[in-house]
C-alpha cells in the first residue's frame, strides 16, 4: 500500500516507480562496490509462481483462513499492530493528535476489512522452543529477547491479505480476485524463489544456497523476519535461515533521518566526496547493531584522520618509503628463521601478529563486522608505537643490520596480514596496500594470513610517490 500511495501522489503506476527505485538502489550497489550474485525484484515472474505456490500450500493444509479484521494499519510499516502498541502522540510540527505505532512512531489507521488469516497462534509453542534451542539465532542478543517478549504478549493471527479496493498494487490472491496476497508475504518468498523454489527435488533445496546462512535486515523489520518468515516457513516444513542478523539506524544530529526535516544524507554524494572506501570504513567502524549511531561530516573526517590517513597509511609509507632499509631485503633475511629468538619489543608484535587473524575470525563468526574492523585498526594502532619505539633508524646508524631486518619484516608483516584483512571492507584501498607492499594477486587469500605465509613480497608494484598527496591516504581536500 505504501507503494500504491506513493505511486499515486506522483500520478505514475506503481510499477514504474518501483523500477525507477530499483535502478537506484542497483546504481548505488555498484558505486558502494557491493557484490551481490542475484538482484531480486518480487515483479519477477517466477517469483510470483512462487507466491502462488507457497500460498496453495498454506491453504491445503489449512493454515489460512477467512474473516473480518479490525485493527490498527500502518501504512508505513506495512503492518497491523494490536492495541497494546498504539498510543496517541501530537505531532511537533502541525500541533494535531494522531494515532501512532510504540514501536516506530509511524501514524496508524483503524482499518475494518475482510481477509485471509494465517494461524500465527498455532505456532506459537513451536516458535519459542525454536528460540530457546537457538539462542543465537538473532542476533544482536537484545532483539532475541525482543522476539521471545513479542511472541509471548503480541502474537496474534496474521491478516495475509487486502481487499483489491484498497490494495491493487501486488500479486491476487489465487482463487480470489477479490484480495492481494500481504506484501511481507509476497516479499519474504523472494529469499527463496532466488535459491529456485519450488523446483526443488526433496532434501537438494541447499545446492542452490538455502538455508541462507544469515539474512542482515534493519531493526525495523525483525519481527517479518524472526516471527512471521520462521512460522511460514514451519508451516510447509521447509528449512529455516541459520541466523538473523539486525542492525540499528542511522541518526543525524542524534535525530531520526527525515526528508521533512531536511536531514537525509545522499549516499552518492557522500562517496563522491569523501571515497567509497572511506564511506565504507566509517559505516563499518561507526556503524552498531544493538544501537543507532551518528552520522556526521565532522566524524567521518576524524576517522579518516586517526585511522586511514594517520595510523595505516602513515605507518605504511613509514615501512615502504625509506631509503634506510629495503622491505624486500628484510623478507628475505627473515625466510626460514621462524622460530630463532627475538628482542623483547619485536617478540611481542610477533606474538600480536600470532593471535590478530583468530580475533578478527571470531567477530565475524558472532556475526560482528564493526568489532573484527576495530580489532584489526587496534592492531593497526599498536603496530605504530611498536615501530617507533623499535626505531630500525637507529638500528641502522649504528650497523646492527639483522635488527633492521627484524623490525621491518614484523612490520610489513604486519601490514601484509592487515591487508590481507581489510579487503571486505575497504577493497580499493586494501589492494592499494598490498600493491605497495608488492604482495602477489594469488597471494591475497586468508590462507595467506599468516606469520611466514608468504616469502615473495616486499617490491612494490606500483610508484610509491613522495610527500602526502601520492600516499594511500592523502590529505582530504575540504573538511568541513
Amino acid at each position: 500500500m505504501k507503494v500504491q500511495r506513493a505511486a499515486e501522489s506522483q500520478d505514475v503506476h506503481p510499477k514504474a516507480l518501483c523500477d525507477t527505485n530499483s535502478e537506484t538502489f542497483r546504481d548505488l550497489a555498484r558505486k558502494a562496490n557491493i557484490a551481490n550474485d542475484y538482484f531480486i525484484r518480487t515483479t519477477d515472474p517466477e517469483h510470483r509462481d512462487a507466491v502462488e505456490y507457497f500460498w496453495a500450500r498454506l491453504r491445503d493444509r489449512g493454515h489460512i483462513y477467512e474473516t473480518k479484521h479490525e485493527g490498527w494499519y500502518c501504512v508505513s510499516d506495512e503492518t497491523f499492530y494490536p492495541d497494546s502498541m498504539v498510543e496517541k502522540r501530537v505531532s511537533p510540527l502541525t500541533g494535531k493528535a494522531f494515532m501512532a505505532s510504540t514501536e516506530t512512531g509511524n501514524v496508524v489507521e483503524w482499518t475494518e476489512e475482510k481477509n485471509h488469516h494465517f494461524r500465527l497462534t498455532a505456532f506459537r509453542d513451536r516458535l519459542l522452543k525454536f528460540y530457546s534451542e537457538n539462542p543465537s539465532w538473532v542476533a544482536p542478543h537484545s532483539r532475541y529477547t525482543e522476539v521471545i517478549s513479542w511472541v509471548e504478549n503480541n502474537l496474534e493471527d496474521l491478516s495475509v491479505s487486502r481487499p483489491v479496493s484498497r490494495l491493487n498494487w501486488g500479486i491476487p490472491v489465487p482463487d480470489d480476485s477479490s484480495q492481494t496476497i500481504y506484501v511481507w508475504v509476497d516479499a519474504l518468498i523472494n529469499y527463496i524463489t532466488v535459491a529456485g523454489y519450488p523446483l526443488w527435488p526433496p532434501g537438494s533445496e541447499h545446492e542452490q544456497g538455502w538455508p541462507a546462512d544469515v539474512h542482515v535486515v534493519g531493526k525495523d523489520i525483525v519481527r517479518f523476519h524472526s516471527v512471521y518468515w520462521p512460522a511460514l516457513l514451519m508451516a510447509l516444513d521447509l528449512p529455516l535461515p541459520k541466523r538473523i542478523l539486525s542492525h540499528g539506524h542511522w541518526l543525524m544530529s542524534r535525530q531520526k533521518m527525515s526528508k521533512s526535516v531536511g536531514n537525509v544524507v545522499n549516499p552518492f554524494f557522500a562517496i563522491d566526496r569523501w571515497g567509497v572506501d572511506t564511506m565504507r570504513y566509517f559505516l563499518t567502524y561507526n556503524g552498531a547493531m544493538a544501537n543507532d549511531s551518528d552520522y556526521s561530516n565532522e566524524l567521518i573526517v576524524n576517522r579518516y584522520k586517526k585511522g586511514l590517513q594517520g595510523g595505516l597509511g602513515n605507518l605504511l609509507n613509514r615501512i615502504t618509503r625509506s631509503k634506510s632499509w629495503s622491505t624486500r631485503e628484510a623478507v628475505v633475511a627473515m625466510t626460514g628463521r621462524e622460530g630463532g629468538a627475538l628482542p623483547e619489543g619485536v617478540d611481542a608484535q610477533r606474538k600480536r601478529l600470532e593471535e590478530i587473524v583468530a580475533k578478527v575470525e571470531r567477530h565475524m563468526e558472532e556475526l560482528n563486522p564493526t568489532g573484527a574492523l576495530k580489532e584489526i585498526m587496534d592492531f593497526v594502532f599498536e603496530t605504530n608505537p611498536f615501530f617507533q619505539d623499535a626505531a630500525p633508524w637507529t638500528e641502522k646508524n649504528e650497523g646492527r643490520i639483522e635488527a633492521v631486518h627484524q623490525i621491518i619484516f614484523y612490520a610489513a608483516e604486519s601490514m601484509r596480514i592487515t591487508g590481507i584483512l581489510l579487503q571486505p571492507f575497504m577493497p580499493e584501498k586494501s589492494t592499494g596496500l598490498l600493491d605497495r607492499l608488492g604482495v602477489s594477486h594469488d597471494r591475497r587469500t586468508m590462507s595467506y594470513a599468516e606469520l611466514h605465509a608468504d616469502d615473495s613480497y616486499g617490491t612494490s608494484m606500483v610508484p610509491l610517490g613522495e610527500g602526502a598527496h601520492s600516499s594511500l591516504f592523502p590529505p582530504i581536500p575540504v573538511e568541513d
